[in-house]
Parts: structure tokens; sequence; C-alpha cells
């Protein structure tokens, strides 16, 4: 099989000629030390033959102090720090007429998927082609503050609403486009628990969240596409909705949060495709070579029985990731994955 037909056979939940291995996001230094004179981190990807390269949508940012502060085009403000991802702190909204003013970024501007563009052209067909985004949740929590957002769902519902609504057209339209322009797997990455459970009600998730992302992942099937939803955090509860919202793949059951793969497959490997969890808290930062292919090992006994598992971190390869283990990861997955 090609890589890209060995990940979409793992998305049925079929089995291909081996366990596939994908990474969504790796930190460029880390790339940088696995793969020396890299182009960049789809080049890493493909380099290291990983079974799928990706991306996601480019938002420009505007400096706002000498403390490396700045802006994104959502109005969230954020300070930089070494990893990929940066940590808001900050958003626009946090009232009823802010919401109903509040205009999110242009999902047409013509930068949003310049990257993207630039991986189809180079790794369209050899490997499988991901674009990573959000449906509604996280931005619009970005935008009214996570703290806030929660309890606006009891004190300001129709302000949660008119954000979520805003945040998800604008995604979609984003999403679509990227889909149109070659992706082919979207990695929808709005995070829904921390390390004991939701946090927020289940009452709530069925009201606010699981609509909205429900009409993404409809979307991204009606353009033909496969849909990975990713969510850190223990999710047991939530285990059923996510299978419900229709998603073909489920990602990354962390082990630091109690989320063990043999329960996960168990319970619903035979309705969705189970993608995890090498330990990146612990693990891939300070394991040594034996550790980290005992674990891809274990993974691969517990979750790649008939297919329907993909072999990812159990979050992202951040900047504390050893380079030398995140080979031995992928060339571990490639020696025991392979099927009878």
């Amino acid at each position: 099989m090609t890589s890209r037909e060995r990940v979409f056979t793992a998305l049925r939940c079929e089995q291909p000629d081996r366990v596939p291995v994908l990474e969504f996001v790796i930190d460029s230094s880390v790339a940088k030390a696995a793969v020396p004179g890299c182009l960049d981190v789809a080049d890493c990807m493909d380099q290291l033959n990983m079974d799928g390269v990706g991306c996601g949508a480019y938002f420009e940012k505007k400096d706002l102090s000498q403390a490396g502060i700045f802006v994104d085009e959502w109005g969230v403000e954020y300070k930089t720090n070494k990893e990929a991802i940066p940590h808001p702190f900050r958003g626009p909204v946090h009232t009823l007429a802010e919401a109903k003013a509040y205009t999110p970024p242009d999902p047409n501007k013509s930068c949003r998927l310049t990257q993207l563009k630039d991986i189809v052209k180079r790794y369209k067909g050899k490997r499988a082609i991901c674009f990573h985004h959000r449906a509604a949740f996280m931005w619009s929590a970005y935008i009214m503050d996570i703290e806030n957002l929660l309890i606006f769902m009891h004190t300001m519902p129709d302000a949660v609403e008119i954000i979520m609504d805003k945040v998800l057209e604008c995604n979609m339209q984003i999403v679509r486009n990227a889909i149109r322009a070659g992706a082919e797997i979207i990695i929808l990455g709005d995070d829904y628990a921390h390390n004991t459970g939701p946090i927020m009600s289940p009452k709530h998730f069925k009201y606010f969240i699981l609509p909205r992302l429900k009409k993404m992942i409809d979307m991204i099937h009606e353009e033909g596409a496969y849909c990975i939803k990713h969510s850190d955090g223990n999710v047991y509860e939530l285990l059923d909705d996510l299978v419900e919202s229709g998603a073909d793949g489920l990602n990354p059951f962390e082990p630091v949060a109690g989320m063990e793969l043999k329960k996960v497959k168990q319970l619903i490997g035979d309705k969705v495709c189970v993608t995890g969890n090498i330990d990146c808290a612990q693990l891939l930062p300070f394991g040594n070579e034996m550790q980290v292919r005992d674990a891809v090992r274990q993974a691969i006994v517990d979750a790649g029985k008939g297919g329907g598992y993909i072999l990812t971190s159990s979050n992202s390869i951040h900047s504390s990731c050893k380079a030398e283990n995140l080979i031995t990861m992928i060339k571990a997955c490639h020696e025991y994955g392979i099927y009878s």
C-alpha cells in the first residue's frame, strides 16, 4: 500500500498492510534535529517515512509590545513562547453586545492556505495530506476567555451561541477551501477535557458543542475528506458523543489523563479509528530508546488487531520531545506494526 492508502484504510476501520504512523504537529526545532537540513516540518515527516504530512491555516499576527505579546486576526492576545502553538491570555468578547458586534477573520483571505497548497504540490499521492484546524469550541473559548465561556453557558447562553456560530461559519469555509485545495484528512483540534474529565457538563456538551461539531464533520464528508477528532484529557464520558459526531478517527487518548488504549479500543474500536497514544508528557521527552520501542509495541498489541488503528503521540511532538525518540517511535511502528 501507499502511505495514503494505508491511512485511509485504517480510517475506514479496516486492516492495512501495517499500522500507519502520523503526527499532526511537530515543533520545528525537533524536526530540524531529527532531519538536519529539512526544508520544513512536512519535509521532516516525509523524510522520516511517516504516512502523512500536514499543516494548518495561516493567520496574521500583530505585535503589541516588546514583551512578546501579539494579537491575531481573531482579536485574541497571546504571549510568545518556545512552543509551536502559543497560549492565549485575553480575548475580545465579554458581553452580549460585543458578541453581536464581533466579526471573525475573512476565511477566504489569500494567505490562509499558502502552506497547504505547497504541501499538496510536493506530496499529493505520496502521503496523506492532513490539515489541522478547529470547529466551534476552542476559538470561541479564546475569544471569550475559556473561564468566561464556561460561565456564560449558564449565565449568557445567547452570547455563547452567537460566537460559536460565527466561529463555526468561518472555520467551515476555511476547511471547505482546504479540502478543495487538496487536504484529505481534517484534524479538528478543539479540546474538551482536562486530566480528570470534561471541562463542561455532558448537558452543555450536547447542547453547545455536539451539534456544531456534527455540522462541521458532515460538511467534511460531503466534500470528500476524512475527519480525525482530537481532544486532550480524559474523554471517557464523551466517547459516545464523539462517536455520534461522525468522526472517522478519535485522538489522542492521553495516558497522563488516565486514557487506556486497550480499553478505548474495546469500547469504540468497531465504530471509529483509534489514533494515539505514545506518551509525550514523560516518555518522548525523557525516556530512552528501549522504553519508546516497548511503548509502541504495546500500543500496537492493545489497539492494532484487525486494523482501525493509527499510531501517534499522545498530543504532539512539542519542543521538549527528543528527536531521537521521535525517530525511534516511527521506526518501531514500521517494525512492529506489520500485519501478517
